[in-house]
């Protein structure tokens, strides 16, 4: 008689290494977040408030930086919160380079005013000696696909024009500009750096000089094998929610094949071919169940020649550079300010300490 199979145990997901406390309130912030999209596709924006509540733009020095809100284009209602070291270096007085940040949130969470983006780009600011532009785009579900990449052009077109510059303890150096972004605000990044080199000769002033894409939000009708390994194991993602995403920001009937999502669709070619399409600083994370696509967005640029330079955190989660308690989190800020050091002209440099 043939005896019964044994029934296997199923593999237990691995959990990303934190404390239980940071786990449990991971954990608490995504269901609370959940519960905020309704079944018809809409968001509660009121709970949201309550959730996420904006803090206010601090004119006086904070940690070194100072901040202000400013209007970029007032047809769209369009803002953004400008940060900037408040005083120059000891032989540092130079023009500011200027990262121009989008949040992360799934195109359709958080601000430039959250809290922890505000925290952020405080941080990016002050290490990198740096202005940085956070683009308070519009999102989803009420303004979908292109929107958010509308804003972050004409982010770009505002700081093209001098005569928009706030004044400040140090000018904008806008011929070394950035664009930089996590999540959601890393695909938009990526997309706003393709249309600026697609019609890069129309820009007066600004010189995009690198692409700092921070665990970007990319997918497709596939499931990778990071998904389906981290799905319900990893904080903040899962297929659930990025598919909730996708639906509430790509035109009505499109798929997760939409060039917004695919970065290897044709639609989306426009601009990469071109020579002033920047170098790119990628940050992944090995809890990240985005990774794959991530990895994938590398071996495709690289495959056309581009420069990309991948940071791997193995045992990072997504947006783990939003936490300080992390490691991680300052060493991949201070390789953001390395990457942005790298336009500091030869003569500016060298008087460097």
């Amino acid at each position: 008689m043939a005896e019964a199979p044994t029934p296997t145990t199923p593999a237990r997901k691995p959990k990303p290494p934190m404390s239980r406390l940071m786990r449990l309130s991971l954990k608490v912030v995504d269901r609370v977040t959940d519960a905020t999209r309704r079944a018809d596709g809409t968001l509660n924006r009121l709970a949201l408030s309550l959730l996420d509540p904006r803090v206010p733009a601090i004119s006086s020095p904070c940690r070194g930086v100072a901040s202000r809100d400013v209007v970029l284009d007032r047809a769209t209602r369009l803002h953004a919160r400008l940060f900037h070291p408040a005083a120059a270096k000891a032989g540092a007085a130079r023009p500011l380079p200027v990262i121009v940040f989008f949040h992360g949130g799934g195109f359709a969470f958080l601000s430039a005013a959250s809290p922890a983006y505000d925290a952020a780009c405080r941080r990016i600011a002050r290490y990198a000696s740096a202005a940085v532009l956070s683009v308070d785009y519009r999102r989803s579900p009420k303004h979908r696909f292109p929107a958010p990449y509308d804003d972050g052009l004409a982010a770009l077109r505002f700081l093209d024009d001098p005569k928009n510059h706030p004044p400040l303890p140090l000018p904008l150096d806008v011929a070394r500009c950035y664009v930089a972004g996590d999540s959601a605000g890393g695909n938009i990044a990526h997309h706003v750096a393709r249309r600026y080199a697609a019609d890069a000769a129309s820009f007066r002033s600004v010189r995009l000089r690198g692409l700092v894409a921070i665990q970007p939000f990319f997918g497709g009708e596939e499931r990778t094998d990071s998904e389906l390994r981290l799905d319900g194991a990893a904080p903040i993602v899962s297929i659930d929610r990025t598919d909730w995403m996708w639906r509430a920001f790509l035109p009505p009937g499109a798929d997760r094949t939409h060039e917004a999502a695919n970065f290897a669709h044709p639609a989306a070619a426009a601009g990469l071919e071109s020579p002033a399409f920047p170098p790119v600083l990628l940050a992944v994370g090995g809890f990240d169940p985005l990774q794959d696509w991530q990895r994938r967005y590398a071996e495709t640029l690289t495959g056309m020649g581009k420069d990309v330079r991948v940071a791997e955190y193995p045992d990072a989660i997504h947006a783990f550079y939003l936490f300080p308690v992390f490691d991680d989190a300052r060493d991949l800020i201070i390789r953001i300010a390395e990457f942005v050091a790298e336009s500091v002209p030869a003569a500016a440099a060298s008087d460097q300490p």
